[in-house]
């Protein structure tokens, strides 16, 4: 039994935001029933695949959930989804609050079929700003919360994203906990509540925790940034065969080190070494003279000198690497999953513990629509009602055995209300 175990989840998002946060919440024993246009979410053709429409992305961020599609543009397919939400305890969506009024399901028309359910949104920008009607991918959300900009203050010569969906995970992280922090009010109060989490803002916080610096201040008290994390000698030390990342962070990080490595007096005799905050006023002469250093020995020695004098040091590894990474060995991170239709399966497990309700054992990840019938039987809906609405296109059902045949066939991937968030 998980700790959600009972909790029921209306699943109305795609892409990676929502699906990386209610992922999370099967993986707390939630059910989480994904309801898809009948297109299916665009990020099941992202990817090499076995079968169309279960990409690698899809397949790391949709375990443990049920899949109904649904067409809820037909006024048939939002009723479902309204008899859907009667029963449950959360409804999520990612796609922009204005779209979720044009198709009837606002907070107002889901909470007055159930005044208990937490509503919650995550997408692009509040919806008290200028921005609130604008669309919003990743990349425009970590341009817009100044990463790319730093990339240049650090010495890159032209901006650049981050190389993963960086605020898709971060915002789901947070929408995961706003959805948690909904439900113990709801148990103290026997009230739902409307949820919004915007991408932008939530970013803007993040990156400036860390380099709103003297902006802080009125009047400022400097341009802003946080120097250690914008030196251009801030990255992996390039050894006598490779890389590590490697961080002398305190005084006693710094005299062990210098100990080993026989310069033992340096922080007595260099006063720019002598303690945190004169290492932080000269930190491009630090990083750069520590660089030139770590170029005298192999990483494997670097490794086993930092780990002997207790000083923080990782591999840097590679996507093959990582892999075969002992820790995450040792700890099963990386699993093994017979899938009924995709065969052999490299899944990550949820690094989360508990000791009283751990995380559930994963189910496979749906194919398009294969839990229809399922959903629709459990809401009480008879065989001849649920054939009537897959003839008439409301519903989409599909099986695994015919799944590859429907999906490479279908069309309008962008024609899905959930590709835009």
């Amino acid at each position: 039994m998980g700790a959600l175990s009972g909790i029921r989840i209306v699943d109305l998002t795609a892409v990676l935001m929502g699906p990386y946060t209610t992922q999370f919440l099967a993986d707390y024993g939630a059910d989480v029933v994904k309801v898809e246009s009948p297109m299916g979410d665009l990020v099941r053709e992202i990817g090499p695949m076995r079968s169309p429409g279960m990409g690698p992305l899809f397949l790391n961020t949709n375990r443990s959930k049920r899949s109904i599609s649904i067409d809820l543009k037909a006024s048939e397919g939002r009723q479902l989804l309204l008899d859907m939400c009667r029963n449950a305890d959360v409804l999520i969506y990612n796609i922009r609050p204005a779209a979720m009024e044009r198709l009837g399901l606002s907070y107002e028309e889901i909470a007055a079929v159930n005044p208990k359910i937490v509503y919650a949104g995550c997408y692009g920008y509040g919806q008290d700003g200028p921005y609130a009607a604008y669309p919003a991918y990743d990349d425009l959300i970590q341009g817009g919360a100044c990463i790319p900009y730093l990339y240049t203050l650090a010495g890159g010569e032209e901006p650049r994203y981050v190389p993963t969906a960086m605020a898709d995970r971060i915002v789901g992280m947070t929408t995961l906990s706003a959805i948690l922090a909904a439900l113990v009010a709801r148990g103290r109060t026997g009230k739902g509540q409307r949820v919004d989490v915007p991408m932008f803002e939530t970013m803007a916080a993040f990156i400036l925790g860390d380099h709103l610096g003297g902006l802080t201040y009125e009047p400022p008290l400097d341009k802003g940034g946080y120097a250690r994390q914008l030196s251009p000698d801030r990255r992996p030390y390039k050894t006598a065969d490779g890389y590590v990342c490697a961080l002398i962070y305190t005084d006693g990080h710094w005299r062990r080190f210098l100990s080993a490595t026989g310069r033992a007096d340096l922080m007595d005799t260099d006063p720019r070494y002598a303690d945190f905050a004169s290492r932080m006023a000269n930190l491009d002469v630090v990083y750069g003279e520590l660089s030139d250093l770590m170029l005298t020995r192999t990483s494997a020695e670097w490794v086993e000198i930092f780990n002997d004098i207790d000083v923080p040091i990782m591999w840097m590894h590679d996507l093959k690497s990582i892999l075969k990474d002992k820790h995450l060995e040792q700890v099963d991170f990386f699993r093994p999953f017979e899938h009924p239709t995709e065969g052999s399966i490299l899944t990550m497990a949820n690094p989360v513990k508990m000791s009283d309700t751990p995380v559930v054992e994963p189910r496979p990840v749906p194919h398009l629509g294969e839990h229809t019938i399922e959903c629709l039987t459990e809401m009480g809906l008879s065989q001849e009602t649920i054939s009537d609405l897959i003839a008439r296109g409301i519903v989409r059902s599909m099986s695994p055995d015919s799944i590859q045949s429907a999906v490479s066939g279908a069309e309008g991937q962008d024609e899905n209300p959930g590709t835009v968030i």
